[in-house]
């Protein structure tokens, strides 16, 4: 039985290419490598590979983050595809039954999807995180994988963001104040 899942948050064109609409730019496609390494893995290993993507309606003036960001991740566009090797990969193994392409909307991937379910009735109780932005939607998701008594991981390698002193922040919070293993 599967025991173990990877959350690959937010590897996307907006979050990572040169041109995308909110990109942590050279800081996200630096972990590339790693990230796209990483889920290989996991899918080699047949463990559960969850890509909560963000996903937001055009013209959208009630979501919260309308006020706080420009436009970005829109459903139905270039910038929401997963970021360069990432989508093949994707490609490749989308149909595999251990691997979930999720919606969310906030930024943790718990908020308003069914994560906890689908990782409950696998009885999965460990969670490895890659993506971006390691301070807004890793951070999150961390938080409450840490409310919901789940055993977390953190891969330093494979986690960016636009602003590095709060990556450094969130880095450390996760080893000191979530108890995660920072990786």
């Amino acid at each position: 039985m599967i025991k173990r899942a990877l959350i690959n948050i937010d590897y996307t064109y907006d979050f990572v290419a040169d041109d995308g609409k909110l990109t942590c730019g050279e800081a996200g496609q630096a972990i590339e490598n790693e990230v796209v390494a990483i889920t290989k893995q996991f899918v080699d290993a047949e463990d559960f590979v969850v890509f909560a993507i963000d996903g937001h309606d055009e013209g959208d003036t009630f979501h919260p983050e309308t006020s706080l960001f420009p436009p970005h991740n829109i459903k139905g566009t270039k910038g929401r595809t997963l970021y360069g090797e990432l989508q093949g990969l994707y490609e490749k193994i989308k149909y595999l039954p251990q691997v979930n392409y999720m919606d969310k909307t906030r930024y943790s991937a718990f908020a308003g999807t069914d994560l906890e379910m689908k990782l409950r009735e696998r009885g999965i109780n460990e969670i490895y995180l890659v993506g971006v932005c390691t301070d807004i939607c890793v951070l999150h998701t961390a938080i409450d994988a840490y409310n919901k008594g789940f055993d977390l991981y953190i891969y330093q390698n494979a986690v960016a963001s636009f602003n590095q002193a709060g990556h450094d922040w969130a880095l450390g919070h996760f080893a000191n104040t979530l108890g995660a293993k920072v990786l």
